[in-house]
């Protein structure tokens, strides 16, 4: 098993990492390091939450979870640093407010469909409960006609009443 140290890890990873962004492959003719190596590197480091890139260039094709990641990250910072740590990642500042607004109006858009969820399923319960009520009446009525139809052949039996054509 060959062991890598953390630093050259950190190193190479940010070979893979904005603002360089280079591919796997390129990085692994570089570095004499297999191209499975690179990518578990990158995955792992991506399942701790660090804003790592796809297959593509483009910060606007990141993962949702790594837009959110950034957005977070830069929640707290200045015009200054939010500007240095764009710069360090290789994507714009429009682009981090973009994806703020994003996720604020995915939490809006969240809440209301948790409000229309809760109106619908108060409707259904009434609506439950009006055909419950509904189901009991009609119950009641059969078993009433049910009565009255045993209580008939009773008195046919006992009085030997005939029914008249």
């Amino acid at each position: 098993m060959s062991g890598y140290s953390e630093e050259r890890k950190t190193a190479v990873l940010r070979k893979l990492l904005p603002p360089m962004n280079l591919s796997v492959a390129e990085v692994s003719r570089q570095e004499g390091i297999s191209t499975v190596t690179l990518y578990a590197w990158r995955n792992k480091v991506k399942s701790e939450g660090v804003p790592v890139p796809g297959s593509v260039k483009g910060a606007d094709d990141w993962s949702a979870e790594a837009k959110l990641a950034v957005v977070i990250e830069t929640a707290g910072l200045s015009e200054i640093e939010l500007s240095r740590y764009c710069r360090e990642k290789g994507i714009y500042v429009e682009q981090v407010r973009t994806w703020h607004q994003a996720a604020l109006h995915g939490q809006h858009d969240a809440k209301v469909s948790r409000q229309a969820e809760r109106q619908q399923s108060r409707e259904d319960q009434k609506r439950i409960k009006q055909l419950e009520r509904e189901l009991n009446r009609k119950e009641k009525a059969l078993a009433e006609a049910a009565a009255l139809l045993v209580l008939g052949k009773k008195v046919e039996a006992i009085w030997g009443v005939q029914k008249e054509d």
